[in-house]
């Protein structure tokens, strides 16, 4: 993105009157350490990085925020054109990291946010100094040699289970997305997601499950760590390491637990891994 390009954006955020922070709900945890931002994934909010947030906040500064149409986000920001292109909401974070000044940040993506957090860095290299992609996927959708867990009939079948039963399909998809072993945290997910507003879900999943990512690897200008969880039916370990050989430069971790959310169900190996990240030895 251009100089002038994101200049306009601000310029028109201003005139129409939108404060960037109460547009994503930003919350600043610490004052010390290095910067990292963290960007939740579908059907989630900020409050998914509690666990995490206790384990880092002594020795980083931690920024959390919602993506528009989410958690504490501003409700009448929502614009389903602009949203319905991942390229929407990398361009919010280019906002925040703009509004809050912030550099050398290190970027923290679940899920969909990793690639979020990809077309952000691209975008606003000056900005971030390292990009942290939490069980990633550049497509969901099998396409010929490449495996991403899914046929096009089955994201095809997801997205009309959503749009014909919303409450239905967060508590069927819970234990794939959170893990079989998690009970509590298959709850916190369904009712998190339960309370989002069912029409900025479906254009988000849309978004989401239907995005091909994979030529923006390539293009990441920063170190990366990609974390991926050892069973994961979400995004599974060729995914992982897929994202990792076209990553330029880039590491990949597995952590020893299941389900698509380790930062939930593995705070504390999550945190060790990003924190050894950003500040090695």
């Amino acid at each position: 993105m251009t100089g002038t390009g994101k200049a306009q954006r601000l310029e028109g955020d201003k005139m129409t009157g939108v404060d960037v922070r109460v547009r994503n709900k930003i919350t600043v945890v610490g004052d010390d350490g290095p910067t990292l931002l963290l960007s939740h994934g579908f059907g989630c909010d900020q409050n998914m990085w509690r666990a995490v947030v206790e384990r880092l906040r002594s020795d980083f500064r931690l920024v959390l925020f919602d993506h528009v149409g989410f958690g504490g986000s501003d409700a009448s920001a929502w614009d389903p054109v602009k949203y319905s292109s991942l390229q929407g909401f990398a361009d919010d974070v280019v906002d925040i990291v703009t509004e809050l000044d912030l550099s050398d940040v290190t970027f923290v993506g679940h899920s969909v946010s990793s690639m979020i957090g990809a077309l952000a860095v691209i975008a606003e290299p000056d900005r971030f100094a390292k990009l942290v992609l939490i069980t990633p996927s550049p497509r969901y959708i099998d396409d010929a040699d490449y495996r991403g867990g899914f046929s096009r009939a089955d994201i095809d079948e997801l997205l009309d289970s959503l749009d014909s039963n919303y409450l239905g399909w967060s508590r069927a998809m819970a234990s794939s997305i959170v893990g079989p072993d998690h009970a509590d945290l298959q709850e916190e997910w369904s009712t998190t997601f339960c309370r989002s507003d069912p029409a900025r879900s479906q254009v988000f999943a849309r978004t989401t499950f239907l995005s091909d990512n994979r030529a923006d690897l390539p293009r990441i200008p920063v170190p990366s760590l990609i974390i991926e969880s050892a069973h994961d039916v979400i995004a599974p370990r060729e995914v992982g390491e897929y994202v990792h050989r076209h990553i330029p430069d880039s590491q990949l971790v597995t952590l020893p637990t299941t389900g698509h959310c380790p930062h939930m169900t593995d705070p504390d190996s999550t945190a060790r891994a990003v924190a050894a990240f950003v500040q090695p030895g």
